[in-house]
């Protein structure tokens, strides 16, 4: 694991040897609040080679969830490019980003974002069927994801019978359905106890090192440090050394 300490502006800039999963260039993004324009990003860029597991932390507000939402093509920069695999992804239509998404990404909600009358099976079955699956092919699979997450028993319950420790688990094996070459989470440990919290780490790692997952994660979980190979810090919607002003604690 290193940690980047520079403070320019163009601080994460990969090998030039390396293969690159994530490239993103000098990408701006504001929000309107009445009648000004709020900056959040302010010319990010990161570039991730493929394999690695690459951590974002920073305090709330400081443009993280905003980064990553850019990255996974569910926000256009107002400036910049991203390639994703290759791909120049804010060169393409808002249904191309949606196809890229859906064949190459898995996401992970802060959020959850469970469909409320599907079964935590059934919750990760459907992605597996968009993405071409076969039915039964993707119920076994839904359930081999469920057991990777500790959650077998539970596999049979709706998102309402579900702790939040849970729902973020179901969360996560639904986000790595059907193998995606990059994986990117928002607080994937947030809502878990020690021990899950433990499981899910390992995990990601997993994925990372054994399939060649390349995996982004926004985090203020100092226990995902030791599974990084990088790891940068934001603030005020730049990219900066860590600071006082900013504690994991």
């Amino acid at each position: 694991m290193t940690i980047d300490t520079q403070t320019s502006m163009s601080l994460p800039v990969a090998s030039a040897r390396a293969e690159l999963a994530i490239r993103a260039e000098g990408i701006y993004k504001s929000y309107k609040s009445g009648r000004q324009r709020v900056p959040v990003l302010k010319g990010i860029d990161w570039n991730i080679p493929r394999g690695d597991v690459q951590l974002l932390m920073g305090p709330s507000g400081s443009g993280k969830t905003t980064l990553i939402s850019i990255l996974a093509g569910l926000l256009v920069p107002d400036d910049g490019r991203v390639w994703l695999l290759d791909q120049d992804i804010t060169r393409m239509s808002r249904a191309q980003r949606t196809r890229f998404r859906r064949r190459h990404i898995g996401f992970v909600f802060q959020h959850f974002n469970l469909f409320p009358a599907l079964t935590a099976a059934e919750n990760i079955e459907v992605v597996l069927e968009i993405k071409g699956i076969a039915r039964r092919r993707a119920r076994s699979e839904a359930y081999e994801l469920l057991d990777r997450v500790g959650l077998a028993a539970q596999a049979h319950q709706r998102p309402r019978d579900l702790s939040g420790g849970q729902k973020q688990r179901v969360a996560i094996a639904r986000a790595l359905a059907g193998n995606p070459q990059i994986a990117i989470a928002d607080e994937p440990t947030a809502a878990l106890d020690a021990q899950s919290g433990q499981r899910i780490i390992h995990l990601l790692r997993q994925l990372a090192k054994e399939q060649g997952c390349t995996v982004a994660i926004v985090t203020h979980d100092p226990r995902i440090t030791d599974i990084a190979d990088n790891i940068f810090y934001i603030e005020d919607g730049s990219f900066c050394a860590q600071e006082s002003s900013y504690s994991m604690d």
